[in-house]
């Protein structure tokens, strides 16, 4: 491991990282698309030198999962049967740089500093966001739309406001990532995060506390549906874990059987009473405009089902096939709504049969890092760590995201599920109860003092 300074540098990096890919959005809003792509540019290129720099002994090209270069070099080649091949090539540009992006933070990071870094980003995008929230209710007084963005003959639609002034009406919010899913989700990040450290001892009481109360308030003033299901999902796969470590791995198949019929009397109750359902988590059977996206971008990839129509990444509103496909809120539709449905809109079934090895193979990987009891050598099992279990929560929740929104494929969303790929790929070993970075009190920290040796 390299010195204490450059560690110290090392997790500076991570945080302005994940802060910047978290907040996409924010950054567009206050730089406009030309300030985001200079500061993204610089954020990939300081990220290879430091990783040349550092040139981490366990990195080897064949160790990252396969599927992510089946995933590229099929959106690249997509580009020659590709519709809009100018917008192909800046979508690949995107998809690779993010790829880069994750991968140096894979192989630079620690488990325990992956965690410590997401976390203090997730803090300071959630309190900069109550923040500015505050601001704009205080001293703005009314919706507020970025500062590059012109104003609209007529009405304005809702989803172009970067605020809309509704923290004192009790939301739903956006915060800085001007949409209230997005900022929803990345409570609910926040929530299984805070709640990992506070367990773990690795933050002290009162901050893990306090953080894990601005979580569940994000949840509660931006109160997505998307989210909600995804809480759901995240909590029953925590039950899910609990159980199976306390059985034991000789006894875990009622653990998977269990889960198997979960997930299919749930998918039988989505398909066959859609509309009890959605009014439950106060939406309408329609799932506010998807079920109309959703019909549209089918019928659309029912044309070039096997290869699909070129890899773009987020749509393209100016070119077609997306020019003319949907519109929601007097807007156009920047994707699909659902990342399976993109993927195959883009790359077709083909492109479906690649997505899907990457998304299960790292879900499985995590899962068995959750479960699984740690080890050293041929030694007794170790105590388990419950560090260990974040990773698994986070994809569970990406997956229950990808129904429903696209952003797996795209920014924060893709860069953490390369990163959870490939850590979970190369770096196995599984933390143990006793070697967990745990945060002492000061009460408890004992003071060295120094011997006089004329005495000894």
């Amino acid at each position: 491991m390299a010195n204490s300074k450059t560690r110290l540098g090392v997790g500076a990096y991570a945080i302005i990282a994940f802060v910047f890919m978290i907040s996409t959005n924010a950054v567009r809003n206050l730089l406009d698309w030309t300030g985001f792509l200079i500061c993204a540019v610089a954020l990939v290129a300081t990220g290879v030198v430091m990783f040349l720099k550092l040139k981490p002994e366990r990195f080897r090209w064949y160790r990252l999962p396969s599927p992510i270069y089946w995933f590229l070099i099929l959106a690249l080649l997509s580009t020659f049967w590709s519709q809009y091949r100018f917008e192909s090539v800046l979508g690949n540009l995107a998809q690779i740089a993010t790829t880069v992006l994750a991968v140096v933070l894979a192989f630079i990071l620690t488990w325990h500093e992956m965690l410590r870094t997401l976390s203090s980003a997730l803090r300071y995008v959630i309190g900069l966001s109550f923040a500015f929230e505050l601001w704009v209710s205080l001293f703005i007084r009314e919706p507020l739309l970025p500062w590059w963005q012109e104003v609209p003959e007529g009405k304005t639609p809702k989803l172009l406001y970067w605020s809309r002034d509704l923290l004192f009406e009790g939301g739903p919010i956006q915060g800085l990532l001007g949409s209230s899913t997005l900022f929803g989700f990345v409570g609910l990040i926040a929530l299984i995060v805070f709640v990992v450290q506070l367990r773990a001892g690795l933050v002290s009481r009162l901050t893990g506390w306090f953080w894990v109360a601005m979580a569940v308030l994000t949840l509660a003033l931006t109160r997505s549906a998307t989210v909600t299901v995804a809480l759901a999902a995240v909590t029953v796969a925590l039950a899910f874990v609990i159980w199976a470590r306390r059985i034991g791995p000789e006894r875990r198949l009622p653990v998977y059987i269990t889960g198997a019929a979960l997930i299919a009397a749930i998918t039988a109750t989505v398909l066959f009473a859609r509309g009890f359902v959605f009014g439950l988590l106060g939406k309408s059977s329609d799932m506010t405009g998807r079920l109309e996206t959703w019909e549209k971008v089918i019928e659309l990839a029912q044309q070039r089902p096997w290869f699909g129509w070129g890899w773009v990444s987020y749509w393209a509103p100016w070119v077609e096939p997306f020019e003319s496909l949907d519109q929601q809120g007097g807007i156009q539709v920047m994707s699909a709504h659902n990342a399976w449905l993109d993927v195959w809109l883009q790359l077709g079934i083909v492109g479906v049969l690649v997505f899907a090895p990457l998304v299960v193979l790292t879900l499985l990987r995590v899962w068995f890092r959750a479960v699984d009891q740690p080890r050293r050598g041929f030694g007794p099992a170790l105590p388990y760590a419950t560090s260990a279990i974040w990773p698994f929560l986070l994809m569970v929740a990406l997956v229950i995201q990808s129904l429903a929104e696209s952003r797996i494929l795209i920014e924060s969303g893709w860069l953490l599920l390369i990163i959870l790929a490939v850590k979970s790929r190369f770096d196995f070993q599984l933390p143990s109860h006793d070697a967990e970075p745990r945060k002492v009190p000061w009460r408890k920290v004992p003071i060295v003092r120094e011997t006089d040796s004329s005495h000894v």
